[in-house]
């Protein structure tokens, strides 16, 4: 049975990534295809089942195991997808891994930079490719993704980069963290601020070199910004969740900006936060109580 249109959610199975499998399900049509990704295959098998039995559920639901910290899964995922429907429509990248006030930000340096950073690159590099003329290629990230937030002694890693630099950065920053000279080279000890800045500079290289294509057919590569979202990944470094959203309360901007009949040239490559682009380079040094995992 071939789907009108395809679209895929990493790290999906909970929190906002299953809410934006919700939201895609209720907003697409009945031959269309929603494919909700994690690791665990059980959740995935019983994530699936429970969103097709919700009541406004429209587009078909199928669970898929997805491990992102395996760039070779990701790549095969897209030339599968490529095969079977020629094309895939919206894609968003999700999965993170959760910390601990408590977890040591370096002995879980290399899970949490291959979630957040090497699947990032993958998911750009694999279904950059494959996604139609008008589709949408979204990264979810964080208002600490800007540039100012980190120390300008780093910025010329991220300022203008190519996905290959990017990368690079990325493994410098992860080497640093492993011979104990991160802090000394200006990386903040708090892993979430430059795995975020490192996502959304993957974003702008991609959008850069694809601009042209991209805004004549109306297609999208953007970060996003979901603002404060109450989940059991976000709630250990919160004591005050009276703003929070909830994962469905927080979904909804984004599908708005997947569902939005016409892209907005001043929001391609940006890091995009309730349909606005956040500047690049605004942002001060974080502090203690910037701990925090989508602000």
């Amino acid at each position: 049975m071939s789907a009108s249109r395809i679209a895929l959610v990493t790290g999906a199975n909970q929190g906002l990534g299953r809410a934006l499998v919700e939201g895609l399900a209720a907003r697409l049509n009945p031959d269309d295809l929603v494919l909700l990704t994690g690791r665990n295959p059980r959740r995935v098998e019983d994530a699936a089942r429970e969103v097709t039995q919700l009541p406004g559920t429209r587009g078909r639901v199928e669970g898929r195991v997805l491990d992102v910290a395996d760039t070779e899964a990701i790549a095969d995922l897209a030339k599968e997808l490529e095969s079977r429907y020629g094309r895939v429509d919206f894609v968003v990248s999700n999965a993170v891994t959760r910390l601990l006030p408590e977890d040591s930000q370096a002995a879980r340096a290399d899970e949490f930079i291959d979630v957040s950073n090497t699947a990032t690159h993958a998911v750009l590099r694999s279904f950059g490719p494959v996604l139609r003329p008008g589709g949408r290629l979204l990264v979810v990230a964080s208002s600490l993704g800007t540039l100012g937030h980190l120390d300008p002694r780093l910025h010329h890693h991220f300022e203008n980069a190519s996905l290959d630099q990017v990368e690079e950065a990325v493994e410098s920053w992860r080497g640093a963290i492993h011979n104990g000279t991160a802090t000394q080279a200006g990386w903040p000890v708090w892993l979430n601020v430059p795995s975020k800045v490192a996502q959304v500079a993957a974003v702008r290289a991609v959008a850069a070199e694809r601009s042209e294509h991209d805004l004549a057919t109306g297609t999208l590569v953007a970060s996003v910004c979901p603002g404060m979202v109450d989940t059991a990944t976000s709630r250990p470094w919160f004591s005050d969740y009276s703003h929070a959203q909830s994962p469905s309360q927080a979904a909804v901007a984004v599908l708005d900006l997947i569902f939005a009949e016409h892209v907005d040239p001043a929001l391609y490559g940006e890091l995009v936060r309730f349909g606005r682009a956040l500047p690049w380079h605004d942002g001060t040094p974080p502090v203690e109580q910037d701990r925090i995992v989508t602000p």
